[in-house]
């Protein structure tokens, strides 16, 4: 099949598929760049599709942007000090065309540390108006130039900026196009009761066509206006919208939600991380006549075990990604939960567990048995203990390498390592193939210092075991925290890739919550 792409002339088209698979990959797709001008071509718009998000510490794309504002409004950085040296003076490609992720918030903070980066210092009565005018330039670029946005995520609650943010709805609202036919995901926040702001965003929801995914986070004024929303005849989204992500919601007080989600005709996954009163949100679930399709759960309080039963009664054959869910410290409630994961949830591929581990080994490892077929992302945090759990934490790192599966995309260990722990699990799974494998070592001031470096040579790094590999040591002493990233020891990095192993940093590979549920299309 492939070759006879080739040989038909798509060979670009299998570059670009290639090439799309390093779509988070910023070192690599820079590599890419630099192959040739074909490579070059089709790397390039992955780079610049969300760069307000990038974490790299480079900011100097503002200045690519700004490079690309008409005439007046070039004019105008003159009246803030911004002289022609500090902006780009050529650019190869129309580089604000290929955004598809714009994150408001995200703007704020790349400004800030753009003008910190270039040391520009401004009279404070002008600070505002000109994080101001560079904001509204900059959603005025990417409307001039026409984008096919995929995400808008909307912040709105910080009330000291609610001038700032009804501007920017203002300027959205008079382009419908900008987000009528492609915006397909809306995160929005809203903490303000004005009633401009209410009424952009409810605008901004009912001109949009083809909502496939909403976001709604921190507060009970976010989720009361988007059930407003899905009661309302205007809105589209009962036949559109197949994903919902709660995140921090308090469900308290809040009714007809067996309504809203029976008249949601398309939905497919709804994802609820860490809200809050959860058993007033099931005792109204339950009562569906259609399926509940709840596919990740992450807890944030005590929740009823009653509860918790019914719910996973309801949807524990839809659930994929669970966590934090090991946070009672108690050793009875703690049992009967795994226990009620293991009766109900078979189909888990993204398990975090994160909290104190009491003495529940055999049933962690009677979880993992469970789900090993699905399970691909698995992230376990023990560094928490007490010295006298650590019995429990050895017993769970010398046998966790003979229960996980043959391969998994992802794995995480956060720990404090005692003794040669590290080096029983890796003997014990050696024939395991992790693609990426992320390791954080917390260490307290009076643990006895292991290098874990050497055993993740002999096991890891010489039996090429890794594509991708992290490894952050922390030092803890009282408050006071020092780390060691194996990213930023070059000698070091450039021996794991002689065995074709990337190293990266801990915050880069690191995947939490957040961040895959981002990737959710």
């Amino acid at each position: 099949m492939s070759s006879s792409k080739i040989f038909s002339g798509d060979l670009p088209e299998l570059i670009y598929e290639i090439i799309e698979y390093f779509q988070n990959d910023y070192s690599t797709l820079h590599s890419c760049i630099l192959v040739n001008k074909l490579w070059c071509r089709l790397a390039i718009p992955l780079l610049w599709e969300n760069p307000f998000s990038i974490t790299t510490g480079n900011y100097n794309f503002i200045k690519v942007y700004l490079y690309n504002l008409n005439k007046y409004l070039k004019a105008t950085l003159s009246k803030y000090q911004i002289i022609d040296s500090l902006l780009t003076s050529n650019t190869l490609f129309n580089y604000p065309s290929f955004i598809r992720y714009l994150n408001i918030d995200n703007i704020n903070t790349s400004i800030n540390m753009w003008l910190r980066a270039n040391d520009i210092t401004l009279n404070m009565d002008l600070v505002f108006e000109f994080k101001n005018f560079i904001n509204m330039s900059l959603i005025k670029l990417f409307i001039e130039n026409e984008v096919n946005l995929h995400t808008l995520d909307l912040e709105a609650s910080n009330t000291n900026y609610d001038t700032y943010i009804e501007n920017i709805l203002e300027i959205i609202l008079q382009n419908p196009n900008f987000i009528s036919n492609n915006i397909r995901n809306l995160k929005f926040s809203i903490s303000s009761s004005g009633s401009k702001i209410v009424n952009r965003v409810t605008q901004i929801i009912n001109s949009n066509q083809n909502l496939k995914k909403i976001s709604l986070i921190s507060n009970t004024n976010t989720f009361l206006l988007y059930q407003s929303l899905l009661l309302s005849k205007e809105s589209n989204c009962s036949n559109t919208l197949n994903t919902i992500i709660f995140y921090y919601i308090n469900f308290n007080g809040i009714n007809n939600l067996d309504k809203i989600f029976e008249q949601l005709n398309v939905l497919e996954s709804v994802h609820i991380i860490f809200c809050y009163s959860l058993d007033s949100f099931i005792q109204q679930i339950i009562k569906l006549t259609k399926p509940f399709k709840l596919k990740s759960l992450f807890l944030l309080m005590r929740l009823q075990i009653e509860s918790l039963q019914l719910l996973l009664q309801k949807s524990g054959n839809y659930l994929e990604n669970l966590g934090d869910c090991l946070n009672y410290n108690n050793l009875s409630s703690d049992q009967q939960l795994l226990q009620l994961i293991i009766n109900y949830c078979k189909n888990i591929r993204f398990l975090d567990l994160h909290s104190r581990i009491n003495d529940i080994t055999s049933s962690i490892f009677s979880l993992i048995e469970n789900i090993k077929q699905n399970l691909n992302y698995l992230s376990i945090n023990l560094s928490n203990y007490e010295d006298n759990e650590y019995s429990n934490i050895k017993s769970i790192l010398q046998n966790l390498g003979q229960t996980l599966p043959s391969k998994l995309e992802y794995l995480s260990l956060v720990l404090r390592i005692k003794e040669n722990d590290i080096e029983i699990f890796l003997k014990n799974s050696q024939d395991n193939f992790f693609n990426k494998l992320v390791i954080k070592n917390k260490k307290q001031e009076d643990d006895n210092y292991i290098d874990i470096l050497p055993y993740i040579k002999e096991y890891v790094m010489r039996k090429k075991r890794v594509k991708y590999l992290a490894i952050e040591n922390t030092l803890i002493r009282g408050c006071v925290r020092r780390k060691v990233d194996l990213f930023d020891l070059k000698d070091e990095v450039k021996e794991f890739k002689l065995h074709n192993i990337k190293v990266l940093s801990y915050n880069e590979l690191s995947i939490g919550v957040y961040r895959f549920l981002n990737e959710i299309d």
